[in-house]
């Protein structure tokens, strides 16, 4: 099991958010990507999570539900969730450091 972290740029904040199937909305069967051309891409399995950085904060993660080429895919079921540390916005993909027991619900997620 590999959890990857990918930053989303606060410039497509608003835009990445309106894709849809976002954390506390119903699934709409829609599949989703994040197209990556990072090597870890081949590292993450169908069951592991996609995180999200944005705006210097972790906002949730999405399970993964298979990959595409350069996408890591998904579906609904994202959950709102960070840490207590600030996270600086980065290039590329990392592997998830924390432990997931450190995680905390994220009600606020959607505002910068």
């Amino acid at each position: 099991m590999v959890d990857l972290v990918g930053t989303c740029p606060k410039d497509f904040w608003k835009e990445w958010i309106a894709e849809g199937d976002i954390a506390g909305t119903p699934e709409s069967g829609q599949t989703w990507g994040w197209y990556t051309r990072h090597s870890y891409r081949f590292l993450i399995r169908p069951g592991d999570r996609f995180y999200v950085v944005a705006h210097g904060k972790l906002r949730g993660y999405a399970p993964v539900i298979g990959m595409d080429g350069p996408a890591i895919l998904r579906r609904g079921g994202a959950v709102a969730v960070t840490i207590d540390e600030p996270i600086p916005g980065f290039r590329g993909l990392r592997k998830r450091w924390w432990p997931r027991e450190v995680e905390q619900p994220f009600p606020d997620w959607r505002l910068p």
